[in-house]
């Protein structure tokens, strides 16, 4: 392959990566326009990963990629999928309806700092500046997002996008630690799966499944479900498997910004300076991390897994993100899978 043809192929895998990290950073906006149709969490997540599983899943029986798993195989899609896919985008979605899209999307990307900090415990390594670093610098840039407490500060919400970096941290060391054998494509059809049942079952349980909001609700269900999930993470892929999931990842960061001035030109919602500074320094701190991720999986025994990640991480290992993706995505040091998923 040519210089030419190899500059092409590059700039494809920009564009792929900066057009799947819009649609990520476009699903907290879509996802306020279903709470103004009377959806609830619950009931908008169970329709976006019901709709995206059939989707992911159609697809890969017409390609014949549709592969019989074992006992083992399942178990795990459960707990990632089933458990703590559920939890992190339970959190994320209940953080964008209660303090809005901005403030969750950049509290979401706390989760690279933490990656490297649970990462170095699991391994039983001491904690490095390259490890702890990154997480502080994150920090910082989280006080100045939250400002002072006020009255009017909702804590709910809050902890609600903080727990979601949290449980997509853990979701991505987990996942990134537990090789299930299949691709990015397959495990993130099956994990889409069983977060499905259990947003199901959930809603079942807290009658939080609500089918009285008004018909537009569809429409934004299948919105963040085809633009902001299932485009999203394919063009992820092709972004990761053309650049690698370092730089993929360094590129996704684009997310939170789109998920802020979208919020503003579409939503009415602004930060003020000093949030925006603070979102400015956790996106510098997750940059640190990805890197420092790499640099450590680059020294690492080799085969340490490949479970996607979010809503993504969010591919490399999502974002997150913003909607938790596939482990083996977005998540720095994870294989290759979305933040956002």
């Amino acid at each position: 392959m040519g210089r030419l043809e190899v500059a092409l192929v590059m700039r494809w895998g920009v564009v792929a990566t900066l057009v799947s990290a819009t649609a990520f950073g476009l699903m907290p906006v879509f996802a306020s326009y279903a709470y103004g149709t009377g959806m609830s969490v619950t009931t908008l997540l169970a329709a976006r990963f019901a709709i995206a599983a059939a989707v992911f899943l159609a697809w890969l029986g017409v390609r014949g990629r549709l592969t019989r798993l074992t006992g083992r195989q399942w178990a795990t899609l459960a707990l990632l999928g089933g458990g703590m896919y559920t939890t992190q985008s339970l959190l994320y979605f209940t953080a964008v309806e209660r303090i809005g899209p901005a403030p969750a999307a950049l509290l979401l990307y706390l989760y690279p700092g933490l990656v490297s900090v649970l990462s170095a415990l699991a391994e039983r390594t001491r904690p490095g500046w390259t490890t702890v670093g990154p997480t502080l610098v994150s920090l910082a840039g989280l006080t100045l997002v939250v400002g002072r407490v006020q009255a009017g500060l909702d804590v709910l919400g809050m902890l609600a996008a903080l727990g979601s970096a949290v449980a997509y941290a853990c979701y991505i060391v987990l996942g990134s630690r537990v090789s299930t054998a299949l691709s990015p494509a397959v495990t993130t059809a099956y994990l889409s799966m069983f977060a499905t049942g259990s947003f199901l079952v959930l809603g079942l349980a807290t009658g939080g499944l609500d089918l009285g909001f008004a018909a537009a609700g569809w429409a934004w269900a299948a919105t963040v479900a085809i633009v902001s999930t299932v485009l999203a993470i394919a063009l992820f892929f092709v972004g990761a498997t053309t650049l690698g999931p370092v730089r993929a990842s360094l590129l996704s960061m684009f997310e939170p910004v789109v998920a802020v001035v979208a919020a503003w030109l579409l939503l009415g919602g602004s930060l003020t300076t000093l949030q925006l500074a603070g979102g400015a320094v956790v996106l510098a701190g997750a940059a640190w991390g990805v890197l420092s991720a790499a640099d450590r999986a680059a020294v690492s025994r080799p085969g340490a897994g490949s479970v996607p990640a979010a809503d993504e991480v969010r591919a490399s290992g999502g974002s997150a993100g913003s909607g938790a993706p596939p482990v083996s995505g977005r998540a720095p040091g994870a294989g290759r899978g979305p933040a956002s998923v």
